[in-house]
């Protein structure tokens, strides 16, 4: 019996000397660090502007000295956007500073193709419309300094708001001063990233007199 009682104290002794002694501290342990995300290549879209539309450049065609930029209006708003005419663009050099230009619309004394009447759009939300800048870089003049447009700034009709548009490249004017502009014309479907082709040689027909 006094083995046993022995047995049993010596037991309840450890178990107390076990239940007193501090628990270990656990390591703490860092959960993984998220993955960096690869940094963008690519610039963010333009916002849509206060009156519900946004117009970006769709690239450029170049042929014999003749060049043709896209242009396209994104009805980016909640209510149906009206067109009728042509875009109007202005550009500005490097330093910010205007650049005088000649805006041909229908562009005849640049190219034939171009000279298609506006008619009126009405573009829902979503819905865009398209046209076309035209000029050549040519230079006629060598006392004249040529002209290259680093900023451009399109209003979707004259006497609306004006609003950057981002360029690809500079608009090489060369000494011309024209800067030739289609109507807008419906797209349908889903938008070309390349403007339309000019054609036909240039034209004699006398240049409508339209400076920004």
């Amino acid at each position: 019996m006094k083995t046993a009682a022995a047995r049993i104290g010596t037991l309840a002794g450890v178990a107390l000397l076990t239940a007193c002694a501090p628990a270990p501290t656990p390591h703490p342990v860092s959960a993984p660090a998220p993955p960096t995300p690869p940094p963008s290549t690519s610039p963010p879209p333009p916002a849509c502007s206060p009156e519900g539309i946004r117009i970006t450049e769709l690239g450029v065609s170049a042929a014999m000295g003749l060049r043709a930029m896209g242009l396209e209006l994104l009805n980016c708003g909640n209510r149906p956007y009206v067109l009728r005419g042509y875009p109007a663009p202005s550009l500005r050099d490097a330093d910010g500073k205007p650049i005088a230009v000649q805006i041909i619309p229908g562009a005849r004394p640049i190219t034939s193709g171009f000279d298609q009447p506006p008619a009126r759009i009405v573009l829902r939300p979503g819905e865009r419309a398209g046209a076309a800048l035209l000029w050549r870089n040519l230079v006629t003049d060598p006392t004249v300094v040529a002209s290259n447009g680093a900023h451009l700034d399109v209003a979707p009709l004259p006497g609306r708001p004006t609003y950057p548009v981002e360029l690809d490249g500079p608009i090489d004017l060369g000494n011309t001063g024209r800067l030739g502009v289609s109507a807008w014309k419906r797209h349908n479907g889903t938008s070309s990233t390349q403007p339309p082709a000019p054609s036909g040689p240039p034209s004699t027909a006398p240049t409508p007199d339209s400076r920004l």
